[in-house]
Formats: structure tokens, C-alpha cells, sequence
């Protein structure tokens, strides 16, 4: 019995010493911090709080330090933090007790807030339209991550709730219309008018190009309004200043100006109806000597490279950036001629796009090829430019005069577009996508990262020229693969089995190609501007915007020498 008596206050006394040795052994462990996320990477709208909450082991009594950039922000278990400016925030988490100290390095990245921004093409000055059409409204607005919401409201009444809408009413008058995109981040509105008008309350609207022109004696002149509107019953009248009798009067507003000596001329268009009363237009005519007095030959000094880019007025594009001195023409065209004389290449951007240059001599005609054009082509990446030539016709040595397009494969066919215009409008802030509508009724937008030009001004502008047909595929069916099909030939920056003579890069061009407004060779004897604009109005997917890129303009008969 004592035996066994003994035995229990043994064991007793084991299990004594057990437990105690188990409290002891938690106490002198160091803390153990486990994070909340398991990364330590923490993410956070500017402008709102975040909370960061680990759990921690052998942390009885322990001390909590975080700070920031060397600065102690809380010596709380967890960290409030207000994220106040974009970008990566380091934090260093420290905990400490009689043990030892361990930390944790995290991170907070900062981002700005998804808020929904609407941009929509010419709502500023609201919309005119005959009773009983209908007016598709098709607004941008920035993709978001977050759930966004939709309204449309016309004269304060809910009609939609999605983001596309159409309008159409047989009601004359004025009908105020709002939309409103809204999320947990933001919002944003735009509010406009559509006034529902009958044909006679329409208003007419031309525009022109220039006003001033320069030409050579010998040749003609095609004169005329662009992008007519509402012209219902309008009667055209032009007439010639110091000369009574008209020109040419009737429903055609096109002349075919063609004077017999040198000299200043004035004529006026004048369009009538009785809707509209009048409206007019002068213009100047500067007739110069014949073709050939301006005439600058080479000579032993001159190079068979461009000298000097004139002007350049690129389409919003994902490359515009490259220019990136480029707050005036100047600058811009300073930087241009810096890019490609270093071999760069200088990319235009969407449709009608261009680059004018300049050599220090005129390039002749010589009945084969005559110049050429680097670009960046190979098979089926074609990003097709139309190629514009012009005589300097006044000799004052700037590309003020008539240009010539070069006629390539596509001249002339159905699906050609001759006379064609794209408005671009500014979006309201950077990486929108950016809107576009067209003189045919159609409309979209750029939206793989485009630019606006930074020398452009204007919260729109427009760009002109011919339009060939996209020949662009999506040959995987997923978007995953595009192909931008060759042209036969006649265009910068295309793959062409008949042009492309060398393996250089280059398209080669003949002078002899050059037509008239009417189709008619235009018979040029030699040139001394090259003008590229971008031919196609088309996306392709990923890979974004065809966008005509140009690396170098030569000379080639002066290489041939």
C-alpha cells in the first residue's frame, strides 16, 4: 500500500513538472506573424482606407511597430492606412517581445479609382434632325472592373438602361436628352439637345479645304464646297470678281476653274434658297508661270534623301507618343525629321495621317521609277499609304500648291472611296478610347491605348483623302491572329511583289502615275513634295489601328547616277 501510495506521488509530481514546462516553452518563443492575405501584397483605391489585420502567434505582451519610409505610423496589432497618392507603398511590420523580433516587409499598391467617363462624338453643339428619323447614340465609356449602371433620360423621363440608345420621336421640337453612368467608384453625365425639325428648318452647312490656291498657267482647277448638308433647293452661283457675267450657275456646286494668263483671280460661290437665303464663299487663285519655272535641278551637291519634313499631322493612334517633343507643328515636325534621319520610323496613326517632305531639288520624271519609300512591311502586315506629289508651283519653296495623287492598284474601283473624311474628337482624359465619325454616316472609336496629338489644339479636327477597302482579317476566328493583306501596288508601307524592286523596305513610285482631280494623267515633267496619308480606316484587333508607318523618302534616279 505505501508502495503504491509512493507511486502516485511520483507521478503526480511528473505531470506537475510536465505542464509547467509547456507554459514555459510558448513564453520563450519569439512572435510568429501570419498575414491576412498570405502575399503580403495589398491593393487600394486612392482616396479610401485599408486595413490590414495579421494574426500572430507567442505574441502575449509583445510590442507592434508599423512603419513607413523609416516613420512609425501605428504601434496598433493592425494598420489603418489612407491611400492619399497612386503608386507602391512599403510597409514594415515589426513585433517584438522578450523572445526576440520578427517582421514582415509588405506592400501596398495605390490605384486610382475605376470611375466611369463618358465621351461622345459632337454632343456639344447638340443634334438637328428631320422628324421622324432615327439618331443612334453609341457613347464611350471607360471599362471598368466594378459593375457599372446606365441611364437615359429624355425630358427627365427613364427611356433606357442600357448604354447604347436610340432616339426617334414624330413630335416637332426640342427634346432634352441626359446619360448617366454611375459605380461604387463615380460617375459622370453628359446632357445635350436633339431638336426634331421638318425639311425646311434643317440647316445647311458647307465647308472648305483652303481658300487660297496656286497654280500653273496651262493647267485646271477643281473648285469646290465639302461636306454639303441639307442642300434642299440650293442653287450655286459662281462668279468672278471685275466681271459681271456668272461663271457657271445651277444645282452643281463643282467648277472647273481654267484661266488663260497668269495673274490674282477672286471668284465667289454663292449658294441661294429659300430656306437658307444666302450664303457665300471668295477664294483666291494665284495663276503662276508655266510648269518648269520653278524648276530646281540637281547638281553635284544634292542629296538623293529628303531634306526637310514641312508638315506632319498624324491620326490618334497607340505610336503618337513617339513624337513626343511635339507640342507645335514645329516640334513636331522637328522631331519627326529626327526620327527618321536616324533611322526611326514615324508612325501616322489611324486614317489620313500624314507626312509632307521636301528635297533639296526637284525629282524628275523619267518615265519609270522615281522615288521611293521605306516602310516597315512584310507579307500580309501591310498598312497601305496613299502617296500624294506636288510641283512647287508658286517657287516660294513650301508645299502651298496642288497635289497629285499617285494612282495605284486601287484607283478607280467601286469600293474606293475618292473623297473621304474622318472627324477625330479629344477624349476627356488619357487612355479613353478616342471617338471617330466619318462622311459616310459611320462612327467608332480607337481604343488600344491611342493618342491624341499633342500639337493639335482643337478638341476635334479632321483629316481627308482617298479611302481604300480594308483587306484586314481575323484568319484565327479567336482574335488571336490578324493579317493585314497586301495591295497590288502603288502604296507606302505595302507589301507589293511589283513595286518593292529591292529588298530594302522600300516601295518605288513613278511621277508618270500622278493624276488629275478627273482620273487624266497629270503629265508632271518632275515634283518637289511627297505627301504619305494613311489609306485605310480599319483596326485589326490587338494589334490596333492600320497606321501607315514611313522610316526614309529617296531620290532613286539620283542613286541610279
Amino acid at each position: 500500500m505505501r508502495k503504491l501510495l509512493l507511486l502516485f506521488g511520483i507521478m503526480a509530481i511528473v505531470a506537475s513538472c510536465g505542464n509547467d514546462h509547456d507554459e514555459n516553452w510558448d513564453s520563450q518563443m519569439a512572435p510568429k506573424i501570419i498575414l491576412d492575405n498570405g502575399t503580403g501584397i495589398y491593393t487600394v483605391k486612392n482616396g479610401r482606407e485599408l486595413t490590414i489585420s495579421p494574426s500572430y502567434e507567442h505574441a502575449n505582451e509583445a510590442l507592434f511597430v508599423w512603419s513607413i519610409d523609416g516613420k512609425i505610423v501605428s504601434r496598433e496589432s493592425h494598420l489603418t492606412y489612407k491611400a492619399e497618392n497612386t503608386g507602391e507603398v512599403f510597409v514594415l511590420l515589426s513585433v517584438s517581445n522578450h523572445n526576440g523580433t520578427t517582421e514582415e516587409e509588405l506592400r501596398i499598391d495605390v490605384v486610382d479609382k475605376e470611375i466611369p467617363t463618358i465621351s461622345l462624338a459632337g454632343v456639344e453643339s447638340g443634334y438637328k434632325i428631320l422628324i421622324g428619323k432615327e439618331l443612334v447614340f453609341n457613347p464611350i465609356v471607360t471599362q471598368t472592373s466594378i459593375p457599372t449602371t446606365y441611364k437615359w433620360t429624355v425630358n427627365g423621363e427613364v427611356v433606357s438602361t442600357e448604354k447604347d440608345y436610340t432616339f426617334k420621336s414624330q413630335e416637332k421640337g426640342t427634346f432634352n436628352l441626359k446619360f448617366a453612368t454611375e459605380n461604387e467608384d463615380g460617375s459622370d453625365n453628359i446632357e445635350f439637345t436633339v431638336e426634331n425639325c421638318t425639311a425646311d428648318e434643317l440647316p445647311f452647312s458647307w465647308t472648305f479645304d483652303q481658300t487660297e490656291y496656286n497654280m500653273s498657267i496651262g493647267r485646271s482647277l477643281h473648285l469646290m464646297p465639302l461636306d454639303i448638308t441639307n442642300a434642299i433647293d440650293v442653287i450655286y452661283k459662281w462668279t468672278m470678281e471685275s466681271q459681271e457675267a456668272a461663271l457657271q450657275e445651277g444645282s452643281d456646286p463643282v467648277l472647273i476653274f481654267t484661266p488663260t494668263k497668269t495673274g490674282t483671280y477672286k471668284l465667289t460661290i454663292t449658294a441661294k434658297s429659300q430656306y437658307i437665303g444666302e450664303l457665300s464663299q471668295t477664294m483666291t487663285i494665284n495663276v503662276c508661270p508655266a510648269e518648269g519655272s520653278y524648276y530646281h535641278a540637281a547638281n553635284g551637291s544634292s542629296k538623293a534623301d529628303f531634306s526637310k519634313v514641312y508638315e506632319i499631322v498624324v491620326a490618334p493612334g497607340q505610336f503618337v507618343g513617339q513624337i513626343t517633343s511635339g507640342t507645335t507643328m514645329e516640334t513636331a515636325c522637328s522631331a519627326a525629321e529626327t526620327t527618321l534621319r536616324n533611322n526611326g520610323y514615324v508612325s501616322l496613326g489611324g486614317f489620313g495621317g500624314y507626312i509632307i517632305v521636301g528635297f533639296d531639288h526637284s525629282i524628275d520624271n523619267k518615265g519609270n521609277y522615281d522615288f521611293a519609300i521605306r516602310g516597315n512591311s512584310f507579307s500580309n502586315s501591310s498598312e497601305p499609304g496613299i502617296v500624294w506629289v506636288m510641283q512647287d508651283e508658286n517657287g516660294d519653296g513650301l508645299p502651298n500648291d496642288t497635289w497629285y495623287e499617285l494612282k495605284g492598284s486601287e484607283y478607280g474601283k467601286a469600293e474606293t472611296i475618292q473623297d473621304y473624311a474622318v472627324t477625330y474628337y479629344r477624349p476627356k482624359s488619357l487612355g479613353m478610347p478616342i471617338a471617330w465619325k466619318d462622311n459616310q454616316g459611320k462612327k467608332g472609336n480607337l481604343n488600344l491605348n491611342p493618342q491624341y496629338p499633342t500639337w493639335v489644339t482643337g478638341d476635334s479636327y479632321t483629316l481627308r483623302g482617298s479611302c481604300l477597302q480594308a483587306r484586314n482579317e481575323d484568319t484565327s476566328g479567336s482574335g488571336t491572329y490578324w493579317e493585314n493583306r497586301n495591295y497590288d501596288w502603288g502604296y507606302a508601307d505595302n507589301y507589293s511583289k511589283i513595286d518593292m524592286i529591292t529588298n530594302d523596305g522600300n516601295n518605288y513610285f513613278k511621277i508618270s502615275d500622278a493624276v488629275t482631280y478627273d482620273g487624266k494623267p497629270a503629265n508632271l515633267k518632275y515634283i518637289d513634295f511627297i505627301k504619305v496619308q494613311v489609306g485605310v480606316n480599319a483596326q485589326s484587333g490587338w494589334l490596333g489601328e492600320i497606321s501607315t508607318e514611313v522610316l526614309g523618302f529617296t531620290d532613286y534616279n539620283l542613286t541610279k547616277k
